[in-house]
């Protein structure tokens, strides 16, 4: 480099980083999907709230708060509980629904414990005249809610939450014998726990990973309880003296009640079988340490009716031991002698075994054992939602801590082989079962704060960018250093003149502050203090391209920064670029050049985006934002420092002219123009759109092209006629409740709504109309891609909202309570 450098224009750091991994683009890219999140049912599982429908317990009596009543659980969504108080049977009328964490719900025997009154409420009490007598009736066999969770600490938490950092439990050894010995749990990410052994909290070597419904793993007390012995492994045995083993038990014991576990933690899984196999049987089978091939294997041994040894065979004379397990009847990777053959597979001989072919009958014969009947193994299904190319996340059974993408390149009755991405280490595929417990869904690991190691070519080489001057002309080039030896110049709109005004300080992003209908709190949260020092061009860049990913919809954010052709040009012009749903966004962005102007565009950025003026800006607010933004909420925003827009549907605010729409209608030749926003590229499949259900119904409506608009006044016009027939008219039960006005502060969620029609009738733009009443507005685009009507609606449930539209499950519970509150309108005024 010639010339004299005078200042880095971004912090280096490391000169390799890895980029965000991003599943919706990798998928398009990939032309792949996403294996179906309903079949990998422990993930299911593991969502639960711990209470289910016929449950029951006691519920204040909300006409005379002293009293309680015995009440069932009917439904639930999230924290929120659907009761119906006993004695109603099958009438639905006085459902009602319960918040976990504000209610006064109570377990079966609570009020008799703590002197309190059980009472039949007015309603029913002509239908109970012995209480006592239909007390005894209905609670006979009954299933109380859980104490844990209505109570105390650990009220309205997800049961998952419970297993804490510090919790004990106890881990069968599934290599050396029925044994079994106290583990804590080092972690818990989603269910599933790292788990260190008791007396060795130094270490992590013996550390391992396992789902919390593995059947080899148990609450504190089990070994006792089933009368196997509490022994450490024969791996960390000789680490202690006997005497040190003791003293570690027996602290366990005073320590037992502080960190163990509730038993109903453990009520879901899977339960063990009585197994039919006897010592010397041979089979076929996957070792799962290392679960890359299918070996001939004999059952070495028998512990009891429920657990026995496997035995990967090795015929070499020098092996004095071999790979061995335990096993019980619905182990995954043991099958019956010939299954490889009849399944088109691949059988590796045993270590030993002479010859190149190796042949079953030859083998039995040559050892004089019999094959293990097919009556000793499970039925295997085909029915489980898998597909070849089919993409997950999975673990490494190389390297446990990892968990990599995968895709399905085999397929065979109720088995996966999956090829791993991105692993520290190259691994065959991977034998799994379909309801290995080291399987996850697609996003498990983000939803669940958990590395997923990205696909090897994600890893970039991270650029430097260094200022350099030239003495005689004093130009800034800007160079990109590249392994500190190869040096290439940019574009040229990355050159600009300097001196003292064109160098500026720090942006600074106040996370305080009003983020606005369009800016995504959360993500603004997520923004580094600052920005710069450095360029005024290339730190505006920077900041704008951070604010537009951090945006409910980036394309939209985008749009409102463009250039207007017809505007006057007084600054610089930057292409940015934005990403939403699949498709690729660009658009020339105008960013002053000088730092006596930097203060005042990043105000007026600001109020184009109606956001608080000191959301971003070379000023930190330290404690309280001079504008008092906090007392603003986002259906308040059109009041906002003066602006007024006109919304559409499916408009932005200030859209401008010269934006690219990408729709094009048949059969019609379109003069071509010019345009600043360019679509990039678009999805194959159909997309659907993730904006978080509580994001604001101004902040960004549906598509950038008024597709919307179109299909729904297509929609509404199908059914003008019927509409004039019938009105149709939403009833809401109070004020809190009505589609937002601009003089509304926030829009609540009530508990009961009142319809003035049956939504056994609704048609898709009923639908669309209901939603867009409620927080969940931004949803609606799903409901009218999908053509669901009123009774489409009606059966739809939580599991299935998640699957078939794809969403995460805070925005799936908040969706389905509204579903729920149209469900009781409809069974309390039209299901007579």
């Amino acid at each position: 480099l010639t010339g004299r450098c005078l200042a880095s224009l971004s912090d280096a750091g490391s000169s390799v980083e890895e980029m965000e991994f991003n599943w919706d683009e990798y998928l398009e890219d990939t032309g792949a999907t996403a294996a179906p999140h309903g079949s990998f049912k422990h993930v299911d599982t593991s969502l639960q709230n711990g209470f289910a429908p016929g449950m029951k317990l006691e519920v204040a009596v909300k006409s005379d708060q002293n009293t309680y009543w015995v009440a069932t659980i009917i439904t639930t969504c999230g924290q929120l509980l659907l009761l119906r108080y006993d004695g109603y049977g099958e009438d639905r009328k006085a459902d009602f629904w319960c918040d976990i964490m504000t209610a006064d719900l109570h377990p079966i025997g609570w009020c008799e414990q703590n002197k309190k009154i059980l009472k039949v409420p007015e309603g029913i009490r002509d239908k109970i005249p012995d209480q006592e007598e239909f007390l005894q009736r209905v609670l006979k066999g009954a299933c109380s809610a859980p104490a844990n969770l209505l109570e105390g600490l650990h009220r309205g938490k997800n049961p998952l939450d419970l297993i804490a950092p510090g919790s004990r439990l106890e881990l069968q050894n599934v290599r050396d014998s029925l044994e079994a010995w106290i583990v804590n749990v080092v972690e818990n990410v989603g269910g599933r726990l790292k788990l260190r052994y008791e007396g060795l909290e130094d270490s992590d070597r013996f550390d391992q990973w396992i789902f919390y419904l593995d059947p080899f793993l148990h609450q504190v007390g089990w070994a006792a309880q089933h009368g196997y012995s509490l022994q450490p492994p024969l791996a960390i045995r000789s680490l202690k003296s006997e005497a040190d083993w003791q003293e570690i038990l027996k602290k366990v014991k005073e320590e037992e009640e502080e960190s163990s576990v509730p038993t109903d933690l453990f009520k879901d899984k899977p339960v063990i079988g009585v197994h039919s196999f006897s010592e010397g049987m041979k089979l076929e089978a996957v070792d799962p340490m290392a679960p890359f091939v299918i070996s001939p294997a004999t059952v070495l041994k028998v512990y009891n009716e429920k657990y026995f040894m496997i035995g990967i065979d090795d015929l070499r004379p020098e092996r004095t031991t071999s790979q061995s397990y335990i096993c019980h009847v619905n182990s995954a990777g043991i099958f019956p002698v010939q299954w490889s053959l009849k399944n088109g597979l691949h059988l590796s001989s045993p270590p030993g075994y002479p010859g190149q072919d190796f042949d079953w009958a030859d083998y039995l014969k040559q050892c004089g054992a019999e094959a293990a009947p097919q009556s000793c193994f499970p039925l295997l299904t085909s029915d489980h939602g898998f597909k070849e190319n089919m993409k997950l996340e999975a673990v490494n059974p190389v390297d446990p801590e990892e968990v990599c993408i995968a895709t399905v390149t085999k397929l065979k009755d109720s088995y996966l082989w999956l090829q791993l991405e991105g692993s520290k280490k190259p691994v065959p595929d991977c034998i799994v079962s379909v309801e290995s417990m080291n399987i996850f869904p697609v996003g498990w690991c983000e939803t669940n704060g958990y590395q997923l190691r990205p696909p090897h070519k994600a890893i970039v080489n991270k650029q430097k960018k260094i200022a350099v001057v030239q003495p005689e002309k004093q130009i800034l080039s800007s160079r990109t250093v590249h392994d500190g030896l190869k040096n290439q110049e940019l574009n040229s709109s990355d050159s600009v003149v300097i001196n003292g005004k064109y160098c500026f300080g720090k942006i600074y992003f106040n996370h305080r502050c009003f983020s606005g209908p369009y800016l995504n709190k959360g993500r603004i949260a997520e923004l580094p203090q600052s920005v710069g020092p450095g360029n005024c061009v290339l730190v505006l860049k920077e900041v704008l391209t951070l604010l537009i990913n951090a945006a409910y919809k980036p394309s939209r954010v985008l749009r409102e920064l463009q250039l207007d052709e017809e505007a006057a040009w007084h600054g610089h012009g930057e292409t940015l670029k934005a990403k939403y749903k699949g498709k690729s966004y660009r658009a020339t962005v105008e960013v002053v050049r000088t730092a006596d102007r930097v203060a005042d565009f990043c105000r007026k950025t600001c109020i184009k985006l109606e956001c608080c003026p000191n959301l971003f800006g070379p000023q930190m607010v330290l404690d309280k934002c001079s504008e008092n933004c906090s007392v603003l909420t986002k259906t308040k925003y059109t009041h906002y420092y003066g602006k007024r827009k006109n919304k559409r549907i499916g408009r932005p605010p200030g859209g401008h002219s010269n934006l690219e729409v990408a729709m094009k209608k048949p059969n019609k030749r379109r003069k071509r123009r010019k345009h600043f926003f360019v679509h990039k590229k678009k999805r194959s499949s159909t997309s659907v759109d993730n904006t978080p259900a509580g994001s604001p119904q101004g902040s960004g409506g549906e598509e950038e092209d008024d597709q919307d608009e179109s299909e729904l006044s297509h929609s509404l016009a199908q059914d003008r006629d019927k509409r004039k027939r019938k009105l149709r008219t939403f009833s809401f039960s109070d004020d809190e409740n009505k589609p937002p006005s601009p003089k509304d502060i926030k829009m609540e969620v009530a508990e009961k709504l009142q319809l003035d029609s049956n939504p056994l009738e609704w048609s898709v733009a009923d639908v669309v109309r209901f939603l867009k009443s409620t927080d969940c507005a931004p949803l609606a685009r799903i409901f009218l891609d999908q053509e669901i009507d009123g009774q489409a609606l009606l059966l739809l449930t939580l599991p299935t909202v998640q699957e078939c539209m794809d969403l995460k499950l805070g925005p799936a519970i908040k969706l389905c309570h509204h579903i729920e509150r149209v469900k009781l309108a409809f069974y309390q005024q039209f299901a007579n």
